[in-house]
């Protein structure tokens, strides 16, 4: 048996299920008792206050990303400052013992059982904090080893087109599309993103090639566009696709809509980069310029999660010329940096007018949109997301929209993100007119 063969099931062991779950706090418990229990009077008294240290660390740290930092735009669930604050405890004892060793624990054996046991309850309460949003669902995903194919984008090649609905599957279809990995630039924008990753279905690979849709797909904040590919379980979704339809799915632009990991621009055109430009002008631009698709704005839709899904929402409102089908997945009520207050104050200089321009609340109950259409999902347990989300979708069905709404086991996390994208699929397809209905 090869390495790989041996590997393989290492490294799809899944590390988000709840047997995952209970093995990762039986660790964490063993991981603390190793490090707490020790005869010694001395260090009973040093253990509660390394305890309030943990404490205070942990609080603090919250204090700094809810109030000062804000990388986030909503409130980290309670789930993950407990068990931050268990590996940061975990690290205090490690600490603690380390320099109240006496001379009988002074071999180096039980110095790596020490480290050995903080290191086990750090990666127990990053898997358990892994689990809140589900983004590293197998050891594969955790450790980036990808499990699909790719090409260089200098290889792709021009050929002969021809309309989706009249080309046929060749018998050399490729059995699995591609990933690959370049730069769109912000020609007119000059917004500076990241690299996009690009999902080709099998069909792209023939010769001649369809002319495919194009669904442009956001990642939430923080995040990166390669985020659908590992808890989004992208390539998995879309291959399955082109297994039942002969090769054929829409083309998946996975376009950076932040900029950077932290970065929050709330998909407008401001002083923090103009993103509604870079992802409605140089996006469709770029790729109509540099992959062979179907052109017509009606093959076009863009979609994303949390951040991503408020983005696509608001473009599809903004700028229905170009994205007149969106999917939006677990997004916001309202674009925000954390409140309305602070986000018109930072981002429009208090001028709550140009804050509504932009607020697809607010165009969806003063404009009409007859020739849209839209997916909403969300988690039935997101309760901080879901009733925006039911709002949004009974709005936008009042402004002229044809949409729908689908709630899905889960929180506000991947394992409502991949199904949602795997469930609305068919649809998808069918609007973009890549399939018959």
């Amino acid at each position: 048996m090869s390495w790989s063969g041996i590997a393989a099931p290492v490294l799809d062991l899944p590390l988000t299920t709840s047997s995952a779950a209970i093995i990762f706090t039986v660790a964490a418990v063993v991981g603390l008792g190793v490090l707490a229990i020790r005869r010694s009077r001395r260090w009973l008294l040093l253990l509660p206050v390394l305890g309030l240290c943990a404490l205070a660390m942990a609080v603090i740290a919250a204090v700094v990303v809810e109030k000062l930092w804000r990388p986030f735009p909503d409130r980290l669930p309670t789930t993950v400052y407990v068990w931050a604050g268990l590996a940061l405890l975990a690290l205090a004892l490690l600490v603690g013992r380390w320099f109240c060793r006496d001379r009988e624990h002074r071999h180096v054996l039980a110095g790596c059982g020490l480290i050995a046991a903080w290191l086990v309850v750090t990666v127990a309460a990053a898997a358990q904090i892994n689990a809140v949003y589900d983004e590293y669902p197998t050891v594969r995903a955790a450790l980036g080893v990808s499990d699909y194919r790719t090409v260089s984008f200098d290889e792709l090649t021009r050929v002969d087109t021809v309309p989706s609905d009249t080309w046929s599957p060749p018998p050399d279809l490729p059995s699995s599309g591609a990933v690959t990995t370049t730069p769109i630039p912000g020609a007119t924008s000059e917004f500076e993103a990241r690299g996009a990753n690009i999902y080709l279905p099998p069909a792209y690979f023939t010769d001649p090639r369809p002319e495919l849709p194009v669904l442009v797909l956001l990642a939430g904040q923080p995040g990166s566009t390669e985020d659908w590919l590992v808890g989004g379980e992208l390539t998995q979704t879309m291959e399955a696709f082109a297994a039942a339809h002969s090769g054929l799915t829409p083309i998946v632009v996975l376009a950076d809509g932040t900029g950077s990991e932290f970065a929050n621009p709330m998909c407008v055109d401001s002083h923090l980069g103009n993103v509604a430009t870079y992802l409605s002008v140089d996006v469709p631009e770029w790729v109509r310029s540099n992959l062979q698709v179907d052109t017509d704005p009606g093959a076009w839709a863009i979609g994303g999660l949390s951040y991503g899904g408020t983005c696509a929402l608001q473009l599809a409102t903004l700028r229905p010329d170009v994205y007149p089908t969106f999917l939006d997945m677990s997004g916001q009520a309202e674009p925000t940096l954390g409140d309305r207050t602070s986000t018109i104050d930072e981002v429009f200089g208090g001028d709550g007018a140009a804050f509504d321009r932009i607020d697809p609340a607010y165009l969806l109950a003063h404009k009409r949109f007859p020739d849209s259409a839209g997916a909403f999902v969300v988690g039935a347990d997101d309760s901080e997301y879901r009733p925006g989300v039911e709002q949004l979708a009974a709005s936008a069905r009042a402004a002229g929209m044809d949409v729908h709404l689908t709630e899905l086991p889960g929180g506000h996390s991947y394992e409502v993100w991949s199904a949602g994208l795997e469930k609305e699929l068919p649809w998808l397809s069918q609007r973009l007119g890549l399939v018959d209905p």
